[in-house]
């Protein structure tokens, strides 16, 4: 059966029944995700070996693969979706070079790494990028352990196949033990041209989103929780601009969703002997997909954060943001098949593998869950009739001073905004919303488990590029995730990250700065501080080894994943001198996050989003760190 346009896959499979389906579906299904990368067609174990200096050849190519039950084109890395294993060593040198075969211009960004901002791989910021049949060269000192991964930071490329894993073996041994190990490299893929779905969102930004509240839906809601409590929800929504239901632009209509390159049908398999302790470094390579992954019946370690060790944590599901990393110790001990489930945020989909003893088995997937809906706490609104946290301060939140986890400065805000009027609610249940919030309609918008409020927000809306403000900001980093607050089981939080060494650099922040994730959903315009990148005049300045402070408050009703280039991010989260390191963090809605920052890597590094259509539609920055005899 010729399919001349890429189907869905649930009508992939219904055309399949209809037509005897078994010898024919049997016929079809090796050609899911058949390009010839080295993690299609069985697990790869990562290799290690000798400590050496590496160099490797990556070509970037147009091809036609067979992926996800059909034939596409896509920019590739040496044929393959995903690229191949990069495989370095602390301690050694690393020679990359990278081959433009396209006819466009083309990069590869290497996320995570430290090396010399000239190699970082952004065109227009840290080079003008590889010409159509030019070889670019990254050469440097491989400076750090653990798992990252790497992708063109050109256009969309991204999301039509230009990216792979990379993993830095440690100069010391892991303090932890393994016998087995697994790069587990999540993606989301679409037939679709990224450009078309850019120009959708940008003409109706709920257009991949079918889990919408009905007419039905609001009698329904009525009729449990009255008319006053109903239409005063609709109307804040309605405010906004936004609904509940609103938790991924992009989502399973367009996307399949893959694990090292292959559709959940192929079952991607890692083998294992019984009672063996098996490493998972998962990645999240995907352009606008978080993932809530667990092993049904199996518990997780987590031992690594982002490529760099945190004390182990134990925990049944963890919910991984767009470019982050995660490295997992499992240790299963029946002879049988467990499930990896890694199911897209919005439950639109999922990708899924297999850990077993052998070839050929597999466990039950798991049905996907209920979708997930937005809170008031989510909007940034305050709980009418009592905050139980309202009264959570924290030292430094109140007067701006430079060195409080919250504070700020006049002189030291973003762009040249005066941020500095954070101020603690004056008494406990103060509202804050001109649209006062009950609980009486038994929905429960306050959320038991929402974070302390920390701050209000000052008077700055941000002009037309932000569509709202969040008023209430709260400290959610103990927080599981969106739809993961009441699954019965362990998750994740952000809070629970402690770094295995103490933090080095022990200074006070020399000063803040303050960055607002702003944007206006209905007309998908995505900035800091209200301006998208084309309207910044000038670079964020780091002074040059100064220990400096970042506030991040999100201001939209989204999870936003924000990365910096060239340096770790040290989270604050309660840790004492334990703050683990991160180069991407997930910032929850109306939520405002401190991190430190040591700002000894010169040059010019992106800042940015890294949902790769709010990045493109302007959530971008350029942090600059002038010294150290570097130009920049």
């Amino acid at each position: 059966m010729p399919l001349s346009r890429p189907m869905h896959r649930r009508k992939v499979l219904k055309t399949l029944a209809g037509l005897g389906g078994l010898g024919l579906f049997g016929a079809l299904l090796p050609a899911y995700g058949r390009s010839p990368s080295p993690f299609n067609g069985g697990a790869t174990p990562v290799p290690g070996g000798t400590p050496r200096s590496v160099e490797m050849d990556l070509r970037i190519d147009r091809k036609v693969v067979d992926i996800a039950g059909a034939r596409a084109s896509a920019t590739t890395i040496n044929n393959g979706i995903p690229g191949p294993l990069v495989e370095l060593w602390e301690g050694q040198d690393a020679v990359l070079r990278v081959t433009n075969d396209l006819d466009e211009d083309s990069s590869i960004h290497w996320h995570g790494i430290l090396l010399p901002f000239e190699m970082d791989g952004v065109p227009g910021v840290a080079f003008p990028g590889i010409k159509p049949g030019e070889t670019f060269e990254a050469r440097f000192p491989v400076r750090q352990y653990g798992t990252y991964w790497y992708h063109s930071h050109s256009g969309l490329q991204e999301q039509t196949g230009t990216y792979g894993p990379l993993v830095i073996h440690p100069e010391s041994p892991d303090p932890f033990t393994y016998d087995r190990d697994y790069v587990v490299l999540l993606s989301d893929w679409t037939f679709d041209d990224p450009h078309d779905i850019l120009a959708n969102l940008k003409k109706m930004s709920h257009y991949y989103n079918f889990n919408r509240r009905t007419v039905g839906d609001f009698f329904r809601d009525a009729e449990q929780s009255g008319w006053k409590a109903t239409l005063r929800d609709r109307l804040a929504w309605g405010q906004m601009r936004m609904t509940p239901t609103d938790i991924a632009d992009v989502t399973g209509y367009t996307y399949t969703y893959l694990m090292n390159g292959l559709h959940p049908d192929v079952n991607w398999t890692g083998l294992f002997q019984p009672g063996e302790r098996v490493r998972l470094r998962f990645i999240n390579a995907s352009a606008m997909t978080y993932f809530n992954i667990r092993l049904p019946g199996l518990p997780m370690t987590v031992v690594q954060a982002d490529g760099q060790n945190v004390q182990p944590v134990d925990t049944d599901e963890l919910q991984i943001a767009v470019a982050e990393t995660y490295d997992v110790i499992v240790q299963p001990r029946e002879d049988r098949a467990y499930t990896l489930m890694a199911e897209s945020m919005d439950r639109s989909g999922y990708a899924a593998g297999t850990l077993a003893p052998r070839h050929g088995m597999r466990a039950p997937v798991p049905a996907l869950r209920e979708p997930p809906q937005r809170t008031m706490v989510d909007m940034g609104m305050a709980m009418h009739g009592g905050d139980r946290h309202a009264h959570g301060e924290n030292p430094g939140t109140e007067t701006g001073d430079a060195t409080g986890p919250m504070g700020d400065t006049p002189e030291h805000s973003m762009a040249g905004m005066d941020h500095s009027q954070h101020r603690m609610p004056e008494q406990p249940g103060q509202e804050l919303s001109g649209v006062a919030m009950t609980s009486e309609n038994g929905m429960d918008y306050a959320m038991a488990a929402a974070g302390p409020v920390v701050a209000n927000h000052g008077p700055d809306q941000h002009g037309p590029g932000n569509i709202a403000v969040a008023e209430v900001q709260r400290d959610r980093l103990a927080e599981p995730g969106t739809g993961l607050e009441n699954v019965g089981h362990r998750v994740l939080t952000y809070a629970q990250l402690r770094n295995v060494v103490a933090m080095q650099d022990r200074r006070p922040p020399s000063r803040t700065f303050e960055l607002h994730l702003t944007g206006n959903m209905e007309r998908y315009m995505w900035s800091f501080d209200g301006q998208q990148f084309h309207e910044v005049t000038s670079p964020i300045d780091f002074p040059y080894g100064e220990r400096v402070r970042l506030v991040l408050v999100n201001d939209t009703m989204m999870e936003h994943p924000i990365h910096l280039h060239g340096m770790f991010m040290e989270l604050e989260n309660d840790q004492g001198d334990y703050l683990p390191f991160k180069h991407t963090v997930s910032v929850k809605p109306a939520e405002r996050m401190s991190l430190l920052i040591t700002a000894n890597e010169p040059g010019r590094w992106a800042f940015h989003c890294h949902f790769l259509y709010h990045m493109e539609m302007g959530m971008f920055r350029v942090v600059r760190v002038r010294g150290g005899g570097v130009e920049a």
